[in-house]
């Protein structure tokens, strides 16, 4: 059944003109898949689904596939490792832009002519198990490329996080009415894993309302405690900043703005939050006090003064993470938490961030960690080497003196 989908894919392909590459070559891609017959579709479909069964089968994160720079071959992440599966097949760059734009709408296929990229999220039904995956198209030297990201069917544990006390009082609507919680690392973190927990967390244990804007949706949450609305950027609502100025019509205890991509949306989230409402969202920064420094300095000039003091005043608590290699193979989990304690507000209010390292350092019995006061318990628990510590430390010097080590490269 499948190398009879690899022969449809090819026959279509292979009646593409020869075209200049670009922008045009895949409207015309665009054209012909628009006009396919719907068992040319099935075909495709089954195809690409194929191929994301197989991932599921391989524990892999990731599928990437298209663009030159796949070099024919599609590939898989296992385990942080990514790599070109060769029993696949190969494909032409045509080949790949017509899978790619097979399993496109065509509204989503005249928004990624336009910018370049698309984020959506795409759905496989498999022994009446669903699937969900967040994807990204884009063009890689005038050609379509496609990453899909596999999305936890089930929730991972909120305890499973080995949060502080402290630190779950600030998560939680239960104790906590408002105030802006973010979740921040390097892209593949982990960071939307973290606060999907969150959000279950709170939906088992308060009764409340829910509105997340995310792009695109990623895991479906079921109504328990709380009834949790999904809107969807680019389907349900047009941007981030108008989803979350709309939540504040929809009676929401809880808004989670998917992340905060641009000025517009930073602004957002710190006016929703400093109307009274519990905001949660993520950032891409690789530790708590960049994150101020980056909120801050999304701003222009003029604006960062009083940024700085909103910010100081909304902010409850920021964990950053990262996902580092375990000696088993797999993956584990180092943090770094920053909760809003009054020495951490005066320290962001007087712009001497560079004191609040220290504050997290001294401050475990309420809660605060240093990534490198994680990845020494995580080194010391036998679950990392000391190589991998080592190289996912923002501090290295830091963790050096954590470890008495007396020889250490910075």
């Amino acid at each position: 059944m499948i190398d009879a989908s690899i022969r449809t894919l090819k026959e279509l392909a292979g009646s593409i003109p020869d075209t200049p590459p670009g922008v045009e070559r895949q409207m015309l891609i665009g054209d012909l898949v628009s006009k396919q017959s719907p068992a040319e579709r099935s075909a495709l479909k089954k195809l690409m689904d194929s191929y994301l069964s197989q991932m599921s089968k391989m524990n892999a994160s990731d599928i990437d596939m298209g663009g030159f720079g796949s070099d024919s071959r599609i590939w898989f992440r296992v385990y942080g490792d990514k790599k070109p599966y060769e029993e696949m097949g190969k494909f032409t760059v045509d080949e790949f832009s017509v899978l790619i734009q097979s399993i496109l709408i065509e509204r989503q296929r005249l928004f990624l002519y336009e910018y370049r990229n698309l984020d959506f999220s795409y759905s496989l039904l498999e022994d009446r198990k669903l699937h969900r995956f967040r994807a990204d198209a884009y063009f890689d030297l005038d050609n379509l490329a496609l990453n899909m990201r596999a999305i936890n069917a089930i929730v991972r544990p909120y305890r499973a996080l080995d949060l502080h006390p402290n630190v779950t009082r600030m998560l939680s609507l239960v104790h906590t009415s408002q105030g802006l919680n973010l979740i921040t690392g390097i892209t593949g973190s982990g960071k939307s894993t973290t606060l999907d927990s969150i959000i279950d967390a709170n939906n088992h244990t308060v009764d409340a309302h829910v509105v997340i804007i995310s792009s695109p949706i990623e895991y479906v949450h079921k109504s328990d405690r709380c009834i949790i609305r999904h809107r969807e950027v680019g389907r349900d609502v047009l941007s981030f900043k108008e989803g979350a100025v709309q939540s504040l019509r929809q009676d929401p205890d809880i808004i989670v703005i998917g992340e905060m991509r641009d000025p517009d949306t930073i602004m957002t989230a710190l006016e929703i939050t400093d109307s009274g409402h519990k905001v949660f969202s993520t950032l891409h920064t690789a530790s708590a006090v960049e994150t101020i420094d980056r909120v801050i300095g999304e701003v222009p000039p003029i604006e960062q003064e009083r940024v700085r003091m909103r910010l100081a005043d909304t902010l409850s608590c920021v964990m950053s993470q990262k996902l580092v290699g375990t000696l088993d193979g797999k993956i584990a989990l180092a943090k770094e938490i920053m909760i809003m304690i009054p020495s951490v507000r005066a320290a962001i209010k007087n712009n001497n961030t560079g004191e609040i390292y220290q504050m997290m350092a001294e401050s475990g019995d309420l809660g605060m960690l240093t990534l490198e006061q994680d990845l020494k318990r995580l080194y010391l628990q036998k679950r990392i080497s000391l190589d991998t510590a080592i190289a996912n430390a923002n501090n290295k010097r830091r963790l050096q003196q954590l470890l008495n080590l007396t020889t250490m490269a910075d």
